[in-house]
């Protein structure tokens, strides 16, 4: 087992699987390497083994395992059983009749209308103080009109920005990675953002990627945005994603254009659209 499960994770990283994920598989499947006896041997492995492995994670382990770990640790099992059986190394997958157990974690906190105008007022305030700082509304007013995540933000080079696109000015969003070339897209730009944008670039000059800070560098402007506008909300790239596909939900922007934007794939978009749809209801 161990060796097929250590060669599973260089074809992880060959297809250019995240870091984190690929942690949290290998740490899912030494724990079933610890819990099968040390004889045992791959092909005698039968889903009666993976279910008493299950049970024992939940009950019989004597540490904590929430439904949400749970789940994962189901998933990170059938990836790499699915992964033998293809390879040819295993004729049957015993993980193939392993219940999935789906776990759908709780709402998000998103900013209200009355928030996100707060937020942007603020932000535009500081672009005219007597020390004149373009980059908070730059970085905010980007999340809000685009969703794009933490780590597409800190990605986005000089050479991702159009600002005199042919249908308008256009982000686009890219990937080193193959494994993750689903997710590009070219998503508009507004010509506010675009002028704020031409300001912020006079007054930082960044060289290549857009915000050449730490990703903690960035979240502490978010917070001091929240903060300067007197919400009690900790502003966040999570929450400015969130924020920006319930905006388009209640707009009545199509469900497909809303996934499309956010670069989800159509079995994640049945959680986030269903998560939307009570956070409308909500009157989020």
């Amino acid at each position: 087992l161990m060796p097929a499960i250590l060669t599973w994770e260089i074809f992880l990283k060959d297809q250019g699987r995240s870091p984190h994920t690929i942690k949290a598989f290998m740490g899912d499947l030494n724990l079933l390497a610890s819990f099968l006896p040390p004889d045992k041997t791959l092909g005698s492995i039968t889903t009666q083994d993976l279910n008493h492995f299950l049970q024992w994670l939940e009950k019989g382990r004597g540490v904590p395992c929430s439904p949400k770990s749970l789940a994962r640790r189901i998933t990170s099992i059938k990836a790499f059983f699915r992964w033998l059986q293809r390879s040819g190394v295993l004729l049957n997958d015993p993980a193939l009749r392993v219940i999935q157990q789906s776990v759908i974690s709780p709402l998000p906190e998103v900013l209200t209308p009355e928030e996100v105008d707060a937020v942007l007022e603020v932000a535009r305030t500081w672009r005219t103080r007597s020390k004149p700082d373009a980059r908070p509304y730059t970085l905010v007013k980007l999340l809000l009109e685009t969703a794009i995540k933490k780590s597409e933000c800190l990605a986005i080079t000089r050479n991702h920005i159009d600002p005199e696109g042919k249908e308008g000015p256009v982000l686009y969003v890219r990937y080193a990675s193959p494994s993750n070339r689903y997710k590009e897209r070219n998503l508009p730009l507004s010509s506010e953002w675009i002028e704020a944008y031409q300001e912020y670039l006079a007054q930082y000059q960044p060289a290549e990627h857009i915000f050449p800070w730490s990703p903690r560098r960035l979240e502490y402007i978010l917070e001091d945005l929240s903060e300067a506008a007197g919400i009690s909300k900790h502003l966040s790239f999570d929450m400015c994603r969130w924020t920006s596909a319930l905006m388009d939900w209640k707009n009545g922007v199509e469900g497909d254009q809303i996934r499309q934007k956010l670069g989800v794939s159509k079995i994640q978009w049945r959680e986030i659209s269903m998560k939307l749809r009570q956070l409308a209801e909500q009157g989020g």
